[in-house]
């Protein structure tokens, strides 16, 4: 159980209880390899591949607070308190802990509707790193939450899991809960750059501990991991790089030719790149063809990285060229390659960066009676991608750029109407932006989707490649204000503040779905300005909704949905719904009071404010974001209005100066205070009715 409480204004403070977070083999004898395990060699980590879902949606799940699944007897998993207890185990109890976790994860992240594959594929590597190094003296970051749930299992935290624990394990990593967390895992590309900090931190300090970051196929392609990898190798600092392949691409149709592959000679060639007699021979001929001449050197350089070039795969002499030691491609599945590479890389004194080049499969899977389908009530992303699919029918100008981690499934939609219309760029954000500036000069309609936490990535890309300018670039920010599980690492708090904070921006925020195809419709009116609309995750507020042609909104118009007295609620974009919750709650008390929809945060409707302001004692202004966000533009307004010097009194209702942690949504409301509770509560207090606000929030 874990308990909260956040104070809020006029005396009203809110307690939340309950449990939450704070939110495969090949022997190589005469190479010089040691595995030293006890009785037995390595074999393939066994495990069955199950069957991918195809045309199906994971959506909303049963209530898991009534599950009651059968408990798998994990004997070896529950022994194991620390990584270093993993270094006592035989090869035939490693394989079973392998199997152990891997069941574990699948009967539990199915009930938290996270991503289970990334975790599911890295369990053997995991196990590798921790079996070879001595964490936390050793530190080994990850680069992406989702890799990291056997990490944790392993590293103490295993009581956190979803069974036992009703919001799952934490989705950061951070030093503050885990000595094993040796750096905050953020939502991706963040791992080169400060392991390469410590590893120099450590140089400095004259320490000899060995630092690991795993970054995965995506990305790596991001261009703050090309940047960290290109100082790495001018900096020379020893530092083993873990790229984790899981054969994800941007590009389905990519042929599977192209993809680095795994076999017998490339498991031997690894073990051969790795070894310290093949390094040591390297070594020695730099040495003697340096003393020959400058001439020599280069030519015995450039049959080095042919050689190395012409055995390994496509693509990994870019990896060399930025001053990266190649070993690679290992079985990611097979424990005893893991084992032997990275015992020989652990060997290192003086090799500079390395980086070892890891194949896994995320559709490995000890069962398959886990995965869970269940049809859900539609998302606000099924209805964006309904209406603008709409408006694509007819204006063939308009495209659609996607930057993200992952992408929404919605968006295969229009990706399948529209291919040549749609540009995916994964973990690009910056070039997002300026690609769809560019796509806006040459006459086109751009809709940029961009989550709202990744934007924060792009914003001189915002300011000074589509604001300053003037590019009619249209933004739409998905995953905006609290996203459950997602905690902290994929919050969407911060959007309101930094796009409407700039000048020639059009920031709205849709009410509800109807609004939402409306404010679609008006993005792709307006040609002259950016625009940006955000929308959370979740369900639509209808049921069986069908998306109708959507009408352009006059710009800066808001809209009343109540008319009352005494107090007015003035919403921004989803919280209006709770503000709706909060006048029917307060209608049962006998109060009457006004809900209108900002919709626009810039430009602001200031006679819509001013009317409310002149005709209520109070002005209840609610958003999902930080201070400085919609509530900030309309306490500038009235200030500058003259509004404040007479009858008014204002109050914001915004999300907390912290960060929240993984909860389920409503859960996360009610930290925030933005529950419809929490709002009239809030009205009752300024009405000085102290005793039913409390009674309210009890």
């Amino acid at each position: 159980m874990g308990s909260a409480s956040i104070g809020y204004p006029f005396g009203i403070s809110s307690r939340f209880d309950g449990k939450f977070n704070s939110r495969s083999e090949i022997t190589v004898s005469s190479l010089p390899c040691k595995v030293d395990v006890s009785r037995n060699s390595f074999s393939s980590a066994s495990s069955s591949t199950h069957k991918e879902l195809s045309n199906a949606r994971v959506c909303s799940l049963p209530n898991t607070d009534e599950y009651c699944d059968e408990k798998t007897e994990t004997p070896i998993l529950d022994s194991i308190e620390t990584p270093s207890l993993l270094k006592n185990l035989s090869v035939k109890e490693l394989k079973q802990l392998a199997d152990e976790i891997r069941t574990e994860l699948l009967s539990v992240l199915w009930k938290t509707q996270n991503s289970m594959n990334p975790s599911l594929a890295a369990i053997e590597l995991t196990l590798a790193l921790h079996y070879v190094f001595r964490a936390p003296v050793d530190k080994i970051l990850w680069d992406a939450v989702e890799q990291t749930y056997a990490h944790k299992v392993l590293t103490g935290r295993w009581s956190a899991i979803s069974s036992r624990q009703k919001n799952g394990i934490s989705e950061v990593t951070s030093r503050s809960e885990s000595e094993y967390d040796s750096f905050g895992t953020g939502h991706g590309c963040n791992s080169i750059s400060a392991g390469l900090g410590l590893a120099v931190a450590r140089d400095i300090k004259g320490k000899r501990d060995r630092v690991v970051a795993v970054i995965d196929n995506v990305t790596i392609t991001a261009g703050q991991a090309c940047e960290a990898m290109s100082n790495a190798g001018y900096l020379d600092s020893n530092m083993i790089v873990i790229l984790n392949d899981n054969r994800h691409s941007l590009h389905p149709n990519m042929e599977e030719g192209c993809k680095a592959s795994i076999s017998a000679l490339s498991s031997i060639m690894s073990k051969i790149q790795s070894s310290q007699i093949f390094r040591k021979f390297r070594e020695l001929a730099k040495a003697m063809t340096k003393k020959i001449g400058k001439g020599m050197y280069e030519w015995a350089a450039k049959i080095d990285e042919y050689a190395r070039g012409m055995v390994g795969p496509t693509g990994a002499t870019l990896f060399e060229e930025l001053g990266l030691y190649y070993i690679g491609p290992v079985d990611g599945h097979n424990i005893e390659d893991l084992v032997c590479v990275l015992r020989e890389v652990a060997s290192l004194d003086s090799m500079g960066p390395v980086l070892v080049h890891v194949i896994t499969e995320e559709n490995r899977d000890t069962k398959t009676g886990n995965k869970i389908v269940v049809k859900d009530r539609r998302t606000y992303s099924d209805c964006f991608v309904e209406a603008l699919v709409m408006e694509a029918e007819k204006d063939r100008d308009i495209v659609v750029v996607h930057a993200g981690m992952q992408m929404d499934r919605s968006l295969v939609t229009f990706q399948e109407r529209f291919p040549d219309r749609f540009f995916n760029v994964g973990m690009a954000e910056q070039h997002a932006v300026t690609f769809s500036a560019g796509l806006s000069s040459g006459g086109l309609k751009p809709f940029c989707v961009i989550p709202s936490a990744f934007l924060q990535r792009a914003y001189d890309q915002v300011v000074h490649d589509v604001d300053r300018q003037r590019k009619a670039v249209r933004f739409v920010i998905t995953s905006a204000g609290l996203v459950g599980s997602d905690g902290p690492v994929q919050c969407g708090a911060f959007d309101i503040a930094f796009m409407s904070s700039l000048p020639n921006m059009i920031s709205m925020a849709p009410s509800d779905e109807d609004e939402l195809v409306n404010m679609v419709a008006t993005a792709a009116y307006v040609t002259d300005l950016p625009v940006c609309f955000r929308f959370p995750r979740g369900s639509i507020v209808k049921r069986n909704y069908l998306v109708p042609i959507g009408l352009p909104i006059e710009i800066g118009k808001g809209r009343v949905l109540v008319e009352g007295q005494d107090v007015a609620f003035l919403g921004y974009g989803a919280m209006v719904q709770n503000c709706l919750n909060a006048h029917s709650l307060l209608s049962k008390l006998g109060l009457n009071v006004t809900v209108a929809d900002a919709r626009f945060c810039k430009p602001l409707d200031i006679k819509l404010v001013r009317d409310l302001c002149q005709n209520h004692k109070f002005l209840i202004t609610v958003e999902e974001g930080c201070v400085g966000g919609f509530g900030s533009h309309v306490a500038q307004f009235i200030a500058l209005d003259g509004q404040l010097d007479g009858n008014i009194k204002w109050r914001p209702i915004v999300l907390p100066d912290g960060y929240i942690e993984e909860a389920s949504p409503n859960e996360q409301l009610a930290l925030a205070g933005l529950t419809g509770h929490h709002i009239a509560a809030t009205a009752l207090s300024l009405l000085g009715r102290t005793r039913e606000a409390l009674l309210l929030m009890s």
